[in-house]
């Protein structure tokens, strides 16, 4: 075979992406059979024609080209496709052994803030693969592996809401404070954008030590119900204290109040401004991890801003000078001090960055040829040549000047000298730091430099005497705005993930506060208007429910997802014809959603067509096998058909879809109790209530089961719950009412029915308790009328009633007998 050209294997590339970048996936795939053919044995060739068919939705062949590289976890675009088809195909621990295998290629990495209009990464970081192991792991029923690989996802990137949807449908006890705020890569994004034409500010002092990485907590057992007993999932050891000579930026300030320590640069994450260029390691350089490299600072500085021409007063010196030439980088030496603690600094070819800036007023700070500042106390300093300072430098600290003005000279020569040797030269010991060099010309200072205050003593610190008062305040509006902007986001996450998390864990009534909450542009969007109405749906607020649903059709009337929720709560209102209307739109749409033959199979479901509403349902779960909720309606049909066995099976296939599907456990409960099974029954309501505790109707079928248990007491506690959960609820007071009567409670029943009136006045079934609870309490005249009120709003039931009114009418002859 003839070499490959690889100009050649450029341009196809080249034209690969420009043409997936641009939705052609078509014209992506031909060219990716030409890269492929051309370069049969490159990953990056199989890589390219995997994704190709991956976009396309050609998920086995798909699989099969990226399987050789991917399975062997020696290429990471590889491994990703190659997962991502397993996790299509159902082959879920094929997909999690290739990105364990390809670990030492993503570990560590983080593409945060790397995409934009002009630049991208085209292989995934850390974050984007721990999602998707979490998936994975998910799917493969291992809800431990899931919440950890979400959790780690989430560490490295707070914008990754799969995985937080993801850790949220675990059933995992979270704190979503903790969760949307800073990362380590975010605040060193914003020290390294500080513009070229805004002043840097100078920093005296020492920042805040780093607290490591976040920790992740131990998981329960109970794929239900997961909780972190130590702490919350991302809790954060206490920092250290801190100690600051001089000003923060509000940046950084947010950041040490929010805990978050030093910054953490990683392979893919922020790269170091100073990599390569022999930088000593102090006690802020945390080596190892992954391959990847963590840097107490890793900011590059900007470039120092144009020199104006000035001209020195009293002096009449014109020193403007052209931009220096870039030097060659070579690492500072470093050099034994002299006696007065002077150090040597006479190369001008190199230059060093120094950690904490000296703050120094305006007419005081000058540059030099090499970049480095001179700090001019007078006029007549200001012109001293180079020669007299190194001259001045290397004479006997011991010899006696015999001018007054010599000595003041001196003076003046040893405290700048002083001042620079506390910064500018590497340290070995315990003590020594984190120094960046950069080229020379183009100088500036670093502003922060993370060290540990209590093993390490502060470098470049300065007296706060020494500094004059004029000092200008550091000022970077273009930092404030990103910081506000991302912080904007993240409180928009953060509410937006509360909300969600609230709905998951059926905290319905905090969801709806959570959701209210947020800003009326963001809340009037069909997400959160569907989650709001969900959360009325699981209040039994049907009404409520439907308004926000029709709000969904209006602003985004081609929306599917959650439609087959509004189906059923047209269901529960039996408006047939708007579900009628809404199932033919929706299969419109889309036929080949399962949502859609849902809401068709609810509409003969209302019409009491049980086997047409059967075909639909189970056409919803051909379409998607992991549906639910399909399954779950399948089963209720086969009940209302008495088709048990069957029902049984639709509800074990909707627990097996989803292990936190309550409906499910709720529907194998109602078999069972229709089969008498009144044990295995209970075993499957409280299965079903531990998963969602605010449910009063499951708290209801509870109490069912224990008043046909013969223990009318416990059913009492269980109704009452159920009242204090939702106290409009007429089912559950009823319920409560009747036992109050069965066990004696007369005067408590005779409350809790006339609260029941009030709230139904036209329920014959409340009647016909009132008139039983007259009869017992031998009021024949009341009796009577709530017999009579009964009978005439259920006539059907009118055989029942008539017994009840001759009952009185014996018990009269009786006692007139007596």
């Amino acid at each position: 075979m003839s070499p490959t050209n690889q100009y050649v294997v450029n341009q196809l590339r080249y034209l690969i992406y420009y043409h997936l970048d641009n939705h052609l996936h078509e014209n992506a795939l031909f060219l990716a059979e030409r890269l492929h053919a051309y370069e049969p044995r490159a990953a990056e060739s199989s890589y390219l024609i995997a994704l190709c068919h991956l976009r396309l939705g050609q998920l086995k062949s798909a699989y099969e080209y990226s399987r050789s590289s991917g399975s062997r976890g020696v290429h990471l675009g590889c491994a990703y496709v190659f997962a991502q088809a397993c996790r299509g195909l159902d082959r879920h621990t094929e997909g999690i052994g290739a990105l364990e295998r390809s670990r030492g290629l993503w570990g560590g990495t983080n593409n945060w803030n790397k995409h934009s209009e002009a630049a991208r990464r085209h292989l995934p970081d850390a974050a984007a693969v721990y999602c998707l192991l979490g998936k994975l792991w998910h799917a493969y029923d291992d809800i431990k592996k899931a919440v950890d690989c979400y959790v780690e996802a989430l560490k490295l990137n707070p914008f990754m809401w799969d995985a937080f949807l993801g850790l949220c449908n675990t059933g995992a006890n979270i704190r979503i404070q903790n969760i949307f705020k800073m990362t380590p890569e975010m605040s060193a994004l914003f020290s390294a954008i500080v513009p070229s034409e805004t002043p840097l500010s100078s920093q005296t002092g020492s920042e805040e030590s780093s607290n490591g990485p976040l920790q992740s907590q131990h998981n329960n057992n109970n794929p239900n119900h997961l909780s972190f007993p130590n702490s919350d999932l991302f809790s954060i050891p206490p920092s250290r204290p801190l100690h600051h000579d001089g000003g923060l930026t509000g940046l950084f300030q947010k950041f040490n109040e929010s805990s978050v320590g030093g910054v953490s640069a990683s392979a893919g994450g922020v790269a170091p401004a100073f990599e390569g260029l022999g930088t000593p390691q102090g006690p802020g350089v945390d080596a190892g991890g992954e391959g990847a490299l963590a840097v107490a600072t890793t900011i590059e500085p900007p470039r120092a801003p144009m020199r104006k021409i000035r001209t020195l007063p009293g002096l009449g010196l014109d020193f403007s000078i052209d931009a220096p030439p870039k030097m060659r980088p070579t690492a500072s030496r470093s050099r034994n001090r002299t006696r007065g603690g002077d150090t040597d600094d006479t190369s001008d070819s190199t230059s060093t960055v120094r950690n904490q800036a000296l703050t120094v007023t305006a007419g005081e700070r000058k540059r030099t040829i090499s970049g480095a500042v001179s700090h001019v106390s007078d006029p007549t300093t200001a012109t001293q040549r180079r020669s007299m300072r190194l001259f001045n430098q290397i004479r006997p600290t011991s010899s006696k000047l015999s001018s007054s003005t010599g000595s003041a000279r001196l003076r003046e020569s040893r405290e700048v000298k002083k001042v620079k040797a506390t910064g500018t030269k590497g340290r070995t010991g315990p003590s020594s730091s984190t120094v960046g060099r950069v080229v020379s010309g183009n100088r500036k200072y670093n502003d922060e430099m993370d060290v540990d205050l209590k093993d390490v003593r502060p470098t470049g610190a300065i007296n706060a005497s020494s500094v004059p008062n004029g000092a200008p305040k550091p000022f970077s509006p273009e930092i404030a705005k990103q910081e506000e902007a991302l912080q904007w986001l993240l409180d928009l996450f953060k509410k937006l993930g509360s909300g969600y998390f609230a709905l998951t864990h059926y905290q319905s009534h905090d969801a709806l506060q959570i959701f209210n909450s947020i800003t009326v542009t963001q809340r009037e969007t069909p997400w959160v208007l569907a989650h709001i109405a969900r959360a009325h749906h699981e209040q039994s607020s049907y009404a409520e429910a439907e308004k926000y649903f029709m709000k969904v059709r209006s602003i985004a009337p081609t929306r599917m997802e959650d439609m087959e929720v509004f189906s059923t709560v047209l269901w529960h209102q039996k408006k047939d014809v708007d579900l009628a209307f809404l199932a033919h739109e929706l299969i419109e749409q889309d036929r080949l959603s399962p949502e859609a033959w849902c809401a068709i199979g609810n509409s003969f479901s209302v019409q009491r067509e049980h086997d047409q509403a059967l075909k639909c349902f189970k056409r919803a779960t051909q379409l998607d096998p992991k549906f639910a909720y399909g399954f779950t309606l399948q089963g209720h049909e086969h009940t209302t058909n008495e088709e048990y066995d069957k029902a049984l099976a639709a509800y074990r296939s909707a627990i097996a879809a989803e292990s936190r599907h309550y409906n499910g456990w709720y529907g194998l409960g109602k078999v069972y109790e229709k089969l008498g099974k009144y044990e295995v029954a209970e075993k499957h309501f409280r299965t079903a209530a531990a998963i969602n505790p605010t449910n009063a109707v499951l708290i209801c079928c509870i109490g069912m089961i224990m008043e046909k248990l013969k223990n009318p007491r416990a059913a009492l506690l269980q109704y009452a719950k159920a009242c204090e959960l939702q106290p409009r609820s007429s089912h559950s007071r009823y319920k409560k009412s009747r036992v109050l009567m069965q066990i004696g409670e007369l005067d408590l029943a005779h409350v809790e029915l006339r609260t029941l009136k009030d709230m139904a006045p036209d329920e014959a079934n409340v009647h016909f308790l009132l008139g039983k609870l007259y009869k017992m309490k031998h009021q024949k005249a009341n009796a009577i009328k709530h017999f009579t009120i009964a009978l005439n709003l259920d006539p059907k039931a009118g055989g029942l009633i008539k017994e009840a009114i001759e009952s009185l009418e014996e018990d009269d002859e009786d006692d007139y007998q007596m």
